[in-house]
């Protein structure tokens, strides 16, 4: 059975970047769309290209940190397609600076959006996939800052590894009802998060001076298209994978951490 074909896509982010790559990536396997942002133009230009390409898409604002606005995502794509069988927890922010600056508000906006944006979806969606019976698969984004902790993204880090963590847990407790689970850990991607991070900020969650712009040489490693994330991920969802890299240079950053954690068992250090 083609794993998307027919299928009901459900994508939080959906108004750009990985979200709307992840969005053409399925309705170009046969997936029917369902696009949620805050963003409703930037959704509406998303929306309208599918529509141009064939796809049946379905375009719902959605604020992620809203539990009754998530539940209202779900309502509106069951109404219009019954079931549902895919769902991205997508939606994201970039927050740059470090931890012992760091504001209250920088620390509500980034777990609001990137932690329980997650936990909404999973909280809403995934009772309904394991009574439909039907299988299916949950992609959560985290980052490559979930799982390796990095200066000056600090905040960052903490609500990704939060979404890595929860993720495994999920991959084990719905394995045997045949739903497949999936962490996207991306490093560097060609999107507007950081523009759309500071745009989208409640204005009582902003601090003077916002956005933050990390010094020169922070970020480092190659940038990929948002394209070559879907295709991955596309290829995560048929191999029922847990993890999904994005960038060869991972593997040599997760190898240290690995060895690093590993020489604290040495005998003259254990």
């Amino acid at each position: 059975m083609d794993h998307f074909r027919e299928r009901v896509a459900v994508i939080t982010g959906g108004g750009g970047g990985i979200g709307a790559a992840l969005a053409a990536a399925f309705a170009a396997r046969g997936a029917r769309i369902v696009l949620a942002d805050l963003d409703e133009a930037a959704m509406a230009r998303v929306a309208e290209r599918l529509a141009r390409s064939g796809a049946d898409v379905l375009a719902v604002p959605t604020d992620v940190t809203q539990l009754a606005s998530v539940r209202a995502l779900a309502e509106a794509a069951a109404r219009r397609f019954g079931a549902i069988h895919i769902v991205c927890n997508n939606a994201g922010v970039g927050i740059f600076g470090e931890v012992a600056t760091a504001t209250h508000a920088d620390w509500d906006y980034t777990m609001r959006v990137n932690f329980w944006g997650v936990v909404h979806g999973v909280e809403i969606f995934v009772p309904r996939l394991i009574a439909q019976g039907a299988g299916g698969h949950v992609i959560n984004t985290a980052s490559m800052a979930g799982l390796v902790g990095m200066q000056w993204l600090g905040v960052y880090c903490a609500s990704k590894f939060a979404v890595v963590g929860l993720t495994e847990a999920l991959h084990r407790e719905l394995r045997p009802h045949g739903i497949g689970v999936s962490v996207l850990c991306p490093m560097i991607v060609r999107t507007n998060i950081n523009e759309n991070s500071a745009r989208n900020r409640p204005a009582e969650l902003r601090n003077p001076g916002d956005p933050v712009v990390p010094p020169a040489g922070v970020l480092v490693g190659s940038t990929i298209a948002p394209e070559e994330v879907a295709r991955r991920v596309v290829r995560g969802v048929e191999r029922k994978d847990l993890y999904i890299f994005t960038h060869r240079e991972q593997r040599d950053i997760l190898r240290r951490r690995a060895a690093r954690q590993d020489a604290m068992f040495e005998p003259d250090v254990w």
